[in-house]
């Protein structure tokens, strides 16, 4: 991450069960506390997902619990919430959505300058003979590793 960023929250699960074409950075509109419970972070999108209504781009399925110190005036947790990108973005992804097979999926959700940004990324998903191999290839890696370590400490 560059200077003056700090993570929230990545999707981990985003990265095995779908390939990422490309990504984007984007905005997303938070009302009261739920600027509060992000930097806290208490939120969760396991299965959120980012759709393209009215030439505007909205993330549904994803949760920031409440303020556990606000009052009564509290935020729903489970709204959609609308992404802020400019009007080119939207029309590119909008195309490229509407091909087979391609979806929006947040990818992470980090502070920038004291602002909440969401990495959007333009996925496809995988079939399960792709998960098995990436399974394979991140196990050979390990014992690699494990293996060069065990030479180095003799």
């Amino acid at each position: 991450m560059p200077e003056g960023t700090k993570l929230i929250a990545k999707n981990k699960k985003a990265f095995f069960n779908y390939s990422v074409e490309e990504s984007v950075e984007c905005g997303i509109v938070l009302e009261g506390t739920e600027v509060k419970s992000v930097k806290a972070g208490t939120i969760s999108f396991p299965d959120a997902f980012a759709e393209i209504i009215c030439n505007e781009v909205w993330v549904k399925g994803f949760h920031i619990s409440e303020y556990a110190f606000s009052s009564i005036f509290n935020h729903n947790p489970d709204r959609p919430k609308k992404l802020l990108l400019h009007k080119a973005e939207i029309k590119r992804l909008l195309r490229k959505t509407t091909e087979k097979g391609y979806t929006l999926i947040p990818l992470d959700f980090y502070l920038k300058n004291g602002r909440v940004k969401v990495t959007l990324g333009l996925c496809k998903g995988k079939k399960q003979y792709d998960k098995r191999a990436d399974i394979k290839e991140r196990d050979e890696k390990r014992n690699l590793q494990r293996e060069f370590r065990k030479r180095l400490d003799g």
